[in-house]
């Protein structure tokens, strides 16, 4: 999960920015999906979910999401986590 709280930018061109990401990522499809969310009533707010096809979550996080908080940081204060999905048992 990536959380993106936008700072004294153009709300338009983040989210231009934001989809051309997307797009990027669909274009490379390895094993991972990516979705963006708004904050309700907070528009300065966004989180980007990135999901992986992957047992092996690495502690630092995927080449994918360091790519994106790095393209990130000149919109805003970021916040990177990994998050594991818990399995049935």
């Amino acid at each position: 999960m990536i959380q993106l709280r936008s700072v004294n930018c153009d709300r338009e061109s983040l989210k231009t920015e934001l989809q051309k990401l997307v797009n990027e990522v669909e274009k490379e499809k390895k094993k991972q999906a990516i979705k963006i969310y708004n904050r309700a009533l907070l528009s300065t707010d966004f989180c980007i979910q990135i999901v992986h096809d992957s047992n092996n979550a690495e502690n630092c996080g995927s080449p994918l999401g360091l790519r994106l908080v790095s393209a990130l940081k000149d919109f805003g204060l970021v916040n990177h986590s990994i998050w594991i999905e818990m399995a049935d048992k």
